[in-house]
Parts: C-alpha cells; structure tokens; sequence
C-alpha cells in the first residue's frame, strides 16, 4: 500500500489509529507508520494494548490477539504509541478515531452517526476509522446521503461537507479483502477510494506462526 501511495506522489499520509491489535508484525508497523505519516491517531485496539482501556471490554478473538500483542510490544513501540491522540484537526479536516463526537468508540455506519459528526465539527471534511467499512457520507440540505465507497468512487469535495471512511488496511470488512486507502486532492476538491493487493495469505501464515486466533486470519481472504 505504501507503495500505491508513493505512486500517487502523496505530499503526507494521515492514519486514523488501530496500528496494532490484531496483525501479526505490530512493530514493524509502528516503525512505518512513525517514520512516514504526518499525521497518526490512537485507535481503540491501540489504547487497549497500552493498558488505557480495559481488554474487558474486547471480547473472543480481539481480546486474545490484544492480549498477545502486549506481549511483543518493543519499548520504542510503546512510546510512540502513548504520545497519540484519537483526533487531531488538519488542514480543513477533523480526523477521528470513531467519531468528533466520541473519538474512540462510536461507529459511523448510519445517516444519523455521520449528521452526528459533522455537527461536531467545524470543519468542511471529517475523517473516521473504527468501522473498517469505506464510506462517503455527504450533507444534503437536512439530509445525508450516500454510503459505502468501492475501489475506485471519487467524491468532490467542494459542493458540500462530507465524512468519509478510507476503510481498513489489514482488516477490511466491507467484502473487498484488499487494503483500503483513500487519496485526497485538495487542489481537485477531490477524493478517491482505493484497494491495493497484498499477499494476503503471508500474512495469515506469520498470524498462524504466532498463534493468533484463526479466525481472525481466515476472515483476511473474504474482508469480512
């Protein structure tokens, strides 16, 4: 994927948080993502392994894969980590975790949700994560329209106020197993969804080697 986004010559990459908590390489991740994004948010995975939320409230296979990840977690890992926040405002845009309105646990995947969080916003674009699901949601007079976002949708951004969901690098669930990224122009007023192919099954044989849950792995090969 960061390969894609080299090619589209990305002047910065934002990520809206979830590093770590489910793959099976959470420090070699954090490495990337610290050196090459501008701009990073703490997911919720990411607090529950820093000890910040209680893995109570992760159930089955994310609670285990939680679990296990505390125990690998390099101390140059760890700091980075604790010194993210769940939203941060950047140039025209609130990025969000969950939501502006609650940054860590509030998915928006309704009309309400996204009315929700533009209201909480000043600003013309939010982003959010959490959900795994691409979306773009847009304000329309009182209402809001539109919903999930395929490889390829390409949103203008001048006309309205918008959320938008890039989707999920490593665990997509929108039925499209391939990485989830979004591109924003902002000289076009313009934004793209787009999918990258990986080696899905290389990484579903190192979450194996590590003894992550197999469903978790297995789920990879369908984006679900």
């Amino acid at each position: 994927m960061l390969a894609a986004i080299d090619s589209e010559g990305a002047d910065e990459l934002w990520c809206l948080g979830d590093l770590v908590g489910y793959g099976p390489r959470p420090n070699e991740c954090v490495a990337l993502v610290r050196e090459r994004a501008s701009t990073c948010l703490a997911g919720n995975h990411d607090l529950a392994v820093l000890g910040r939320i209680d893995l109570d409230l992760f159930v089955g296979e994310a609670g285990a894969a939680a679990t296990w990840t505390r125990t690998v977690l390099e101390r140059e890992t760890t700091v980075f980590l604790e010194s993210l926040s769940p939203t941060a405002d950047v140039a025209g845009a609130t990025l969000a975790h969950g939501s502006p309105r609650d940054p860590v646990w509030e998915y928006v995947l309704s009309e309400a949700a996204a009315g929700a969080a533009l209201a909480a916003s000043a600003e013309p674009l939010v982003l959010v994560g959490h959900s795994h699901v691409a979306l773009a949601l847009a304000a329309a007079g009182d209402a809001i329209e539109g919903g999930k976002a395929s490889a390829g949708t390409e949103v203008g951004l001048g006309t309205a106020r918008h959320v938008l969901n890039p989707g999920s690098v490593g665990q997509p669930r929108d039925g499209d197993p391939r990485a989830a990224w979004l591109v924003i122009d902002a000289g076009a007023g313009r934004a793209t969804f787009c999918r990258t192919h990986y080696p899905i099954e290389l990484t579903q044989a190192e979450m194996r080697e590590r003894g992550l849950p197999q469903t978790l792995s297995e789920r990879l090969s369908h984006g679900v």
